[in-house]
């Protein structure tokens, strides 16, 4: 079973190949799309170790002389060194514009691979492998790609789209139960902010997903693709629309700063960042609270947490939220849901408000 979705962006439009068992499948789709003859494979050393093999031989298959290069695995080195290494990489072993760079991994390996590439020569063809249910769902599609700074996550990137992505469902068998449930925040995500059919689906089939169902997998995997390449298509720089993407990120980024890169996994804090949207828009007025219930129930249903861990100082958290890159002047900003399957952003939020709410 496969499903491919296009993401429709003019000279940079691209497909997103979505199936059980494609990963052999991988050099042909390349060769596509990047003409070069050497490729930089970028991945931890988990990752490469299960999937580098399959990988490689199929890339040399197709002509390309395989370069691998691991990273660290997790948030923490998500940086400017990391960033550097890869330089160095691409630079040692030749690669020039038509090579590709390829993301063997989750976000991160996809965030500081896909910098590299926007950036190496000014630009070079950048693969997406996410082999994470987090970046088969969200980062790998779109075209953001960043490393972190110590003062925020996120705040050094650029917009840069792949030239293709090939997700591969097979490859979540090997995830850890918790990187499964941190996904889920963002599938949940997808639901609420455009499509109440999806989220009524969630609702049915979040056991199958929390046990790996292979159907219910690539059905929400290309469904969650769909939905953000049409925002994308609408919105490609964040300039308007695509900011709903950002539902439960502004508190989500926060926490994740202030405890520390690694300590919340991305979904945990995007799910406590969700369910604390749904009761400020219910406090607002703004969301039914049957439904701010049923957001916050599906939330805990996939085993996320829903409450901002009572060891965050309230007033940096605040200062924190101020700097969000959907903010304007100091003001405060959210995306609040205004039904499942609508949303907008709020700017200008009282803080007693969201003191009140969140803490």
């Amino acid at each position: 079973m496969m499903i491919s979705v296009r993401v429709n962006l003019g000279a940079r439009s691209y497909n997103i190949y979505i199936g059980n068992g494609i990963l052999a499948g991988l050099g042909s789709w390349v060769r596509e799309c990047a003409d070069g003859e050497q490729a930089l494979l970028v991945s931890n050393r988990k990752v490469l170790s299960l999937y580098g093999p399959m990988v490689s031989n199929s890339l040399a298959e197709h002509g390309y002389r395989v370069v691998s290069v691991e990273i660290g695995d997790g948030e923490k080195y998500k940086n400017m060194a990391t960033l550097e290494k890869l330089y160095d990489q691409a630079y040692s072993s030749g690669l020039d514009r038509h090579s590709p760079i390829i993301a063997l991994g989750g976000g991160v390996v996809g965030d500081v691979a896909g910098l590299a590439a926007a950036t190496y020569l000014r630009g070079v063809p950048f693969v997406q492998v996410p082999t994470s249910l987090l970046a088969q769902v969200d980062s790998s599609v779109g075209g953001k790609v960043a490393v972190n700074h110590p003062r925020g996550k996120n705040i050094i990137g650029a917009f840069y789209q792949p030239t293709l992505v090939v997700a591969d469902t097979r490859a979540l068998r090997t995830l850890p139960p918790r990187e499964i449930k941190c996904a889920l925040a963002e599938l949940i995500k997808y639901g609420i902010i455009g499509s109440a059919g999806f989220f009524n689906w969630l609702e049915e089939n979040i056991d199958k997903l929390l046990a790996l169902h292979e159907g219910a997998l690539v059905y929400a995997v290309a469904a969650a693709c769909k939905s953000k390449a049409q925002v994308v298509e609408e919105d490609e720089t964040e300039q308007g629309r695509r900011a709903i993407l950002n539902l439960g990120h502004t508190a989500g980024h926060a926490i994740e700063t202030l405890s520390g890169y690694g300590v919340f996994c991305h979904g945990e804090a995007v799910a406590i960042g969700t369910a604390a949207a749904a009761r400020l828009a219910e406090a607002m007025g703004l969301l039914p609270a049957d439904q701010a219930r049923r957001i916050v129930d599906l939330l805990n249903r996939a085993g996320l947490p829903i409450s901002l861990p009572p060891t965050l100082d309230s007033d940096k958290m605040i200062a924190v939220m101020r700097r969000d890159k959907k903010s304007h002047a100091g003001k405060l900003a959210f995306v609040l849901p205004l039904a499942i399957g609508s949303v907008q952003v709020c700017d200008d939020l009282p803080e007693e408000l969201i003191r009140q709410v969140l803490f």
